[in-house]
């Protein structure tokens, strides 16, 4: 049974991390002189200092070193984190999300003889995937079978026992601090689509490697490399970069990302971000407005402010019931097996939703402050503008819900 009440366990990982967020992160996250430059670095002293509460391996099996904690938890305790600070929210649920997948799905014992305790004892070890999955950019092949080969991966070549790698994978989420990355490569010769894709686990510290500059708020001569995401990325770069064939992640040319259930866990878990971000603005604007004095009352007291709290606190509430359902009904798919939830993608659903609701909160919030919402010294600035990256990421925007336009019409996309 879909339940709402939390479990104690959950209550307390929630507890700590709001202290946390408020206590920590907060203050530091919007002070002026951080607010001002578009260029925000990402604050790796409270980085390590999250890590250390445990979120990195939140997601991780008990049995390999983790919290084993489910997707709803998980996704309660990102929302709390990305109150202090999206970036950092960003990049942990990440590694959070890839560090399931990988450690209790994908590695084979051998693999994860060599990477499990390198990557639970160091809280400094994130992960990165550079790839695509099955689901990824679906919408703009909307009822159609194609996917798009025009996506250009690294291509391998064996050499022994080893293959040889090279390439470049642009935008890579987290790779300015990854230790571990899992990369897609073209292995099959011609083939196209998810066809001929293979996927190697390749350490930061392969000779061959290379992880390029942290991508920018505005950067190249045409702004071609501007920053359009939340957490870290940069590009990285093969040359005759030599992986052993023990590295090869399940069988060679079967991709094992296909499923899109990566894309399914990291959908919710950032739908939960975002309403961190849409939950600190409108906190922001909540204190304000009881506190803004004009006409003699507080400004909470004018209708016209009253009326758009009311219609954030209406926003928000009914997201966070979408992206808790979408991540039940992942940490229980026998609710979809029995028909007690309909097969529709429910982590798209949250996923667009939580974006669309959440930049019209950012926005309502900032008007609540008047002319002071669109200064560079105050927080609202910086919260309108993470709203944006969020209703234009490629999960969340107005392609990505033509996947649930898709399964109304009970189209099924054959396996490429």
């Amino acid at each position: 049974m879909f339940d709402l009440t939390l479990t104690p366990e959950q209550l307390e990982m929630r507890d700590t991390l709001r202290d946390f967020a408020q206590r920590e992160m907060k203050a530091a996250a919007i002070h002026p002189d951080r607010l001002q430059p578009f260029e925000k670095p990402v604050m790796t002293d409270l980085l390590a200092k999250a890590a250390q509460l445990g979120i990195r391996t939140l997601a991780l099996s008990e049995d390999a070193g983790g919290a084993g904690a489910d997707n709803l938890t998980t996704c309660i305790v990102l929302e709390e984190l990305a109150t202090g600070e999206v970036d950092i929210a960003t990049i942990l649920g990440t590694t959070a999300a890839l560090g399931r997948t990988l450690f209790d799905t994908l590695m084979s014992a051998e693999q994860k003889a060599r990477y499990v305790k390198a990557f639970v004892d160091d809280d400094n070890y994130h992960l990165a995937f550079a790839g695509t999955t099955a689901e990824a950019g679906s919408g703009w092949t909307y009822h159609r079978d194609a996917y798009d080969d025009g996506v250009v991966v690294p291509t391998a070549a064996k050499q022994g026992s080893d293959w040889v790698i090279n390439g470049r994978v642009e935008a890579v989420s987290n790779a300015p601090l990854a230790k571990l990355f899992a990369v897609q490569v073209r292995t099959g010769a011609g083939s196209k689509g998810m066809k001929g894709l293979s996927t190697f686990l390749i350490p930061r510290d392969t000779a061959g490697l290379k992880v390029l500059d942290t991508i920018k708020a505005f950067g190249g001569p045409d702004n071609s490399l501007t920053r359009w995401h939340h957490g870290t990325a940069a590009a990285i770069e093969l040359k005759d970069c030599k992986v052993p064939a023990a590295n090869l992640l399940g069988k060679e040319g079967a991709c094992p990302f296909a499923d899109g259930k990566l894309l399914a866990r990291n959908s919710v878990a950032m739908a939960a971000v975002s309403l961190g971000v849409g939950r600190a603005s409108y906190e922001a604007a909540v204190d304000y407005a009881q506190m803004r004095r004009q006409g003699g009352r507080n400004i909470m007291e004018h209708q016209a402010i009253g009326t758009k709290i009311a219609d954030c606190t209406i926003k928000l509430e009914l997201s966070r019931n979408m992206v808790w359902k979408a991540a039940w009904a992942l940490d229980h798919p026998e609710a979809v097996a029995d028909r007690s939830l309909s097969e529709l993608p429910l982590h798209v659903i949250a996923r667009v939703a939580s974006a669309e609701a959440v930049h019209e909160v950012t926005l309502l919030a900032a008007e609540c402050f008047g002319a002071m919402g669109v200064m560079r010294d105050m927080p609202l600035q910086k919260y309108v503008n993470d709203g944006f990256i969020f209703a234009h990421a490629e999960d969340s925007d107005g392609a990505a819900k033509l996947a649930i336009a898709e399964s109304v019409a009970g189209f099924q996309r054959k396996a490429a």
